[in-house]
């Protein structure tokens, strides 16, 4: 279901930048790696876990409209169907 202020392009850029600016150097630690995270993008907040579907839903209980944008910690893709998440360095 689309958001209604934000388009996907949107959502991604903000929840890239939000990482790699302000969340990524507290969040990309051993313990971490592997793990999703889910950030919502107009508020920074953000939920860690191993499961998408549970860390979205744990922002979206904070805001029911939350504009969501996940990442596995420390790979270039959250899933890979039919290749290999690389690891970024």
């Amino acid at each position: 279901m689309p958001h209604p202020k934000l388009n996907g392009e949107e959502i991604t850029r903000r929840g890239k930048e939000l990482y790699e600016k302000s969340i990524r150097p507290q969040v990309e630690t051993a313990e971490n790696i592997g793990k999703i995270i889910s950030i919502n993008v107009e508020t920074g907040e953000y939920e860690i876990g191993d499961d998408l579907v549970v860390t979205s839903r744990r922002l979206q209980a904070k805001q029911a409209d939350a504009a969501i944008w996940a990442e596995r910690i420390g790979f270039n893709a959250v899933y890979a169907v039919g290749g290999t998440l690389i690891r970024k360095v």
